[in-house]
């Protein structure tokens, strides 16, 4: 059975056709993730469903243990993570409500853990392309069937938050030549390479952040408001996107880490083996 993550809000969890829902209590070296995964089966795919801010939406943006949350998907055996995000559009043909799948992060975040790695072994993954091709194919595909107006191959930026922009900075990243902003997906995205887990992007715009004249500027009822209304696609779109994601072993995502240690065998302590297993299991014995 295969075993997709599912990395959002809670409106995502009302999934028609689940079956067997439970919670599970999971502990990793870097702690309790955000909160207890909710485990169900939908045909022959197994979902892992986590929610990022926890239940209640009780954390900012950087107070969410990145690294424990992407730690306990790989103890639970995901595969595959499915990232659904609210994100600000820094274009005007992508309008509130419109879906968008990043194939490119810039990580503008200051404060945040973003590796596995330290503490008495190196390693260093390649993230010239950061989210799995062939996952983001699938839900682009899977968008377009549910009906969604779409947009592929953006450049999401990850600001560290939690106040939104200053008009200065939305104009800034425009001319960086950024498609979308948000808070979350930095270093989603960068440990789950490290774990060599294929990730991508549902990215749900909300708004235009303050850059656009003509809309107001970016408030939380506006984005909650959008958000709500983009529940039921994000869901449908997740649906649709399930049978497409195959059992492809070959895929890069899953080799990331082939050649990343550089630490030489015999200085990895067993501490770092032990805490690091289920990662570098298949590179250092």
């Amino acid at each position: 059975m295969k075993t997709v993550g599912i990395i959002g809000g809670s409106g995502l969890y009302a999934l028609e056709g689940i079956t067997g829902v439970e919670s599970v209590s999971v502990d990793t070296p870097w702690g309790k993730p955000s909160d207890d995964p909710s485990v169900g089966d939908l045909g022959d795919t197994r979902l892992v469903f986590l929610p990022r801010h926890g239940k209640g939406h009780k954390l900012m943006p950087s107070e969410i243990n990145y690294r424990a949350n992407i730690f306990a998907m790989k103890m639970l055996g995901a595969q595959w993570i499915i990232s659904v995000s609210a994100v600000g559009s820094m274009r005007e043909d992508i309008a509130p409500g419109h879906i968008v799948i990043p194939s490119q992060f810039y990580d503008h975040t200051k404060s945040r853990a973003s590796t596995f790695f330290g503490d008495g072994i190196a390693a260093h993954v390649s993230m010239a392309d950061p989210v799995c091709e062939t996952l983001s194919g699938v839900l682009y595909d899977a968008a377009l069937s549910a009906g969604a107006t779409v947009h592929k191959d953006a450049t999401y930026i990850c600001m560290e938050g939690p106040q939104f922009s200053s008009r200065a900075e939305s104009n800034i990243y425009r001319k960086w030549g950024v498609d979308v902003i948000g808070m979350t997906n930095m270093p989603e995205a960068k440990l789950a390479r490290e774990a060599e887990i294929c990730y991508s992007t549902l990215a749900l715009s909300t708004d235009y952040d303050c850059w656009h004249e003509h809309h107001g500027n970016v408030a939380v009822d506006d984005i909650l408001e959008t958000l709500m209304n983009n529940v039921a696609l994000a869901r449908k779109i997740i649906i649709k996107a399930l049978p497409g994601i195959s059992e492809a072993g070959d895929c890069a995502c899953r080799r990331s880490l082939e050649n990343a240690i550089i630490t030489s065998r015999d200085s990895i302590s067993p501490e770092v083996k032990e805490r690091l297993g289920i990662l570098i299991k298949r590179y250092v014995q």
